[in-house]
């Protein structure tokens, strides 16, 4: 209905997810209540759409980047009073206010769009969703769920696990998507925490998370050599639970937060 013609554009990213399992997973995961509002971010031909709309949503609105794809789209789902269509770039349009978000992100707008949906940690969102499933390359997925210590924990790690509750809902194989990509996938779900950090801690946060994570494979005793003398270094890192000896990616999101918080204003 609307999309025989039309074939995945690499230009956009497109790899249409087709697994009838994973699209219920997604639908499961973004727990779709009476009264919601809700965003999906690349609807592509509709085959989460639908399940959405079968859901008592009270309204759902799809930004499509494809202007093919929107003819399509509005003739499968034009006829239901709650389905909205955007047609535009999701990392430019306005996007509008929703409870909850989906979306199978083209894999090449990750980052931007993350920082879309949640801001950063020193400028967040104006808009607080309850509630983001995201279908990512799993190498990113794993990134931003990863627990401390593990060999992909990162600063993204820290600065989503901060800004978010992450939970890993599902891997996704290429066989589950035409065309299939070269790699794996994931499905994720972000909370969003309530509270943001204070603007001054979150400065300072980012600012000891590219410090370190730069050098990854070295001791903090020398990754924060001379931001502190070394009497004081030793005390800022006690206080906050912290041993020089350790790695960056060995410290918790908490103890960076720790970090953060002890660390003196610049002079």
């Amino acid at each position: 209905m609307g999309f025989s013609g039309h074939t995945a554009r690499k230009r956009f990213g497109q790899h249409w997810l087709k697994d009838a399992s994973v699209l219920d997973r997604i639908a499961a995961a973004a727990e779709l209540e009476p009264g919601d509002t809700l965003l999906e971010i690349g609807p592509g031909r509709g085959a989460l759409t639908e399940r959405l709309l079968k859901s008592p949503i009270e309204q759902l609105h799809a930004v499509e980047l494809d202007r093919d794809l929107v003819q399509g789209l509005r003739q499968q789902f034009g006829h239901d009073q709650r389905f909205l269509l955007l047609e535009g770039d999701a990392l430019a349009i306005p996007l509008p206010p929703a409870r909850k978000v989906v979306a199978n992100i083209p894999y090449n707008i990750t980052g931007p769009l993350l920082e879309r949906l949640l801001g950063r940690l020193d400028r967040p969102s104006s808009h607080r969703y309850e509630r983001l499933v995201l279908l990512l390359q799993k190498e990113v997925a794993d990134r931003i769920t990863a627990p401390a210590g593990h060999s992909s924990f990162s600063g993204l790690s820290v600065r989503l696990q901060l800004q978010a509750e992450c939970e890993s809902i599902c891997s996704v194989p290429p066989r589950c998507f035409q065309p299939p990509p070269k790699v794996m996938s994931e499905v994720i779900c972000l909370r969003p925490r309530a509270e943001s950090l204070e603007p001054e801690l979150a400065k300072k946060l980012e600012s000891l998370l590219k410090r370190c994570f730069g050098a990854r494979r070295k001791m903090l005793r020398n990754t924060l050599a001379g931001l502190l003398a070394p009497e004081a270094l030793e005390a800022w890192a006690s206080g906050a639970g912290v041993r020089l000896e350790q790695r960056p990616q060995e410290l918790a999101p908490e103890r960076w937060l720790a970090l953060a918080a002890g660390l003196p204003p610049s002079p």
